[in-house]
């Protein structure tokens, strides 16, 4: 099982460790985030984070078996008056982790945290269109393609298109009572 802990100055270290190259910098943490990833970028992600009535909150996924830390994600342009954010910065870091479900679960425990801790009736999430693996990890928790987004990221002479997806309060609640 997979809890989601506030991420704080002491994890930089680790995340820093699981991103291995420009092109995967690029994939996690979009155009914001150059490589390599460094402890003053993290800095300044954190910021303003994980407080009350924050605009975003950052956390670092733990397998509670082991109390590894062993992947990240993010909950970021939290609107509580239009009910609305984005998830993001989706990572198994973990070598030993990866294929296990656990990406399911962190995303699992950010749409509980965003629907009943915030309260919040829509979340959104941008991915890489070849990044099948986030893909069906997205749906398999209830996110709906909603948008293709041609061209959106460019890695050196590559251009990388983006499918927004969606899930609301609703439709995750529906889901949970099946």
């Amino acid at each position: 099982m997979v809890t989601l802990e506030y991420f704080t100055e002491d994890d930089f270290e680790q995340l820093m460790a699981w991103i291995p190259s420009p092109a995967f910098c690029l994939q996690w943490g979009g155009p914001g985030f150059s490589y390599p990833l460094t402890k003053e970028q993290l800095a300044a992600y954190l910021q303003g984070a994980n407080q009350e009535n924050a605009q975003k909150y950052i956390f670092k996924a733990v397998n509670q078996t082991t109390e590894e830390v062993i992947g990240h994600i993010s909950l970021r342009d939290v609107d509580r008056e239009q009910g609305f954010a984005v998830a993001g910065k989706v990572l198994v870091g973990a070598d030993n982790a990866r294929g296990k479900g656990y990406g399911t679960q962190m995303m699992t425990n950010l749409l509980q945290f965003a629907f009943d801790t915030l309260a919040l009736d829509k979340i959104n999430l941008l991915v890489l269109d070849f990044n099948t693996s986030a893909i069906t990890c997205y749906k398999k928790v209830g996110f709906q393609e909603e948008n293709y987004l041609h061209k959106a990221r460019k890695n050196g002479e590559e251009y990388w298109s983006l499918i927004e997806m969606g899930i609301t309060k609703s439709e995750w609640e529906a889901r949970r009572s099946h």
